[in-house]
C-alpha cells in the first residue's frame, strides 16, 4: 500500500470512487484529473474501452493496480478510481445561489449538490465551520454533481452577504415570516439553510425574507436534503419543460 494514503483534508488531491463518478470527472473536470486507477477485476468491454479512450484523448495516465482500492474503497463493486487535483471555484454574482450554513454531514452536502444541479442551481456558498466538499464521501453522494458545481467557502455569513447580498435572500426557519408557497422570486436569489441539527441562528430572521415549509405537526422539522429539494423545486418550477 506504499504510496497510497487515505484522503485527508489537507491533501492536494481527492478521489472519485467508481466508474460513473470517474466518467463524470473526466467529462466535466478533465483539466483536474491526474490519474485513473483500474482494479484487476474490472471486466473487459465497452465501458472499459470508453474509459481508455477518454484517458488517452486527455493524455491522462491509466494504471492497473489493486493497492489503492484496498486503501480508499471497501466496496466490492468499486473497480475504477479517478484521482483529481482540488480545483478552484468562485460564485457568479449574476446567478442564484444555495447557501449552506455550517453543514456537518458529507452525505447531505453531496445530495443537495445533486438536487441543485437538477434544478439549475449549481452555485453553492458554504459557511464555515463546514464539511470538506472535496471529501470522497461528498463526491460520492453528489453522484458527480460536484464536478458541475461552483462552490465557495466563507468564514462567516456576513462575508458572503457583503459580496452577494444584492439579491432576494430566503433563510429557511421554523419561526419564519412567510410560507414557501407565498414566495415567488422575481430575479436572482439565495436559498439559505442551516446546520442539520440546529438550523439557522435567530439573527437570520432579520435577513431577507425568512421562509418556512409547512408540514404536519407529527414532525418537528424536515430532513435538510428534503427541505432543500422542496425549496429548490418551488422556487424554480415553471423554468423546466417536461
Amino acid at each position: 500500500m506504499a504510496g497510497y494514503k487515505r484522503y485527508r483534508k489537507d491533501s492536494p488531491v481527492s478521489y472519485a470512487l467508481g466508474i460513473t463518478l470517474t466518467m463524470e470527472l473526466l467529462q466535466f473536470r478533465t483539466e483536474a484529473v491526474t490519474r485513473v486507477f483500474v482494479h484487476s477485476e474490472m471486466k473487459q468491454g465497452d465501458t472499459l474501452e470508453k474509459l481508455r479512450g477518454l484517458c488517452a484523448k486527455a493524455h491522462i495516465e491509466m494504471l492497473q493496480t489493486d493497492k489503492i482500492f484496498n486503501v480508499l474503497s471497501q466496496k466490492e463493486n468499486c473497480y475504477v478510481i479517478g484521482e483529481f487535483k482540488k480545483f478552484p471555484c468562485s460564485l457568479d454574482a449574476n446567478c442564484s445561489h444555495i447557501v449552506l450554513v455550517n453543514p456537518s454531514n458529507a452525505g447531505n452536502m453531496g445530495t443537495i449538490m445533486r438536487s441543485a444541479l437538477g434544478f439549475g442551481l449549481q452555485q453553492m456558498a458554504i459557511i464555515r465551520p463546514a464539511v470538506d466538499a472535496f471529501d470522497p464521501k461528498v463526491v460520492r453522494a453528489s453522484m458527480g454533481a460536484i464536478f458541475s458545481t461552483e462552490f465557495q467557502y466563507f468564514d462567516e455569513f456576513k462575508e458572503y452577504y457583503e459580496q452577494y447580498g444584492d439579491r432576494e435572500i430566503y433563510p429557511f426557519m421554523l419561526n419564519a415570516k412567510k410560507s414557501l408557497y407565498d414566495v415567488s422570486p422575481k430575479g436572482k436569489f439565495s436559498l439559505v439553510f442551516g446546520n442539520e441539527a440546529t438550523g439557522l441562528p435567530e439573527e437570520f430572521s432579520e435577513i431577507g425574507t425568512s421562509v418556512i415549509i409547512p408540514h404536519s405537526s407529527h414532525i418537528d422539522s424536515l430532513n435538510l436534503p428534503i427541505a432543500a429539494g422542496i425549496a429548490m423545486y418551488e422556487t424554480t418550477k415553471g423554468k423546466f419543460e417536461v
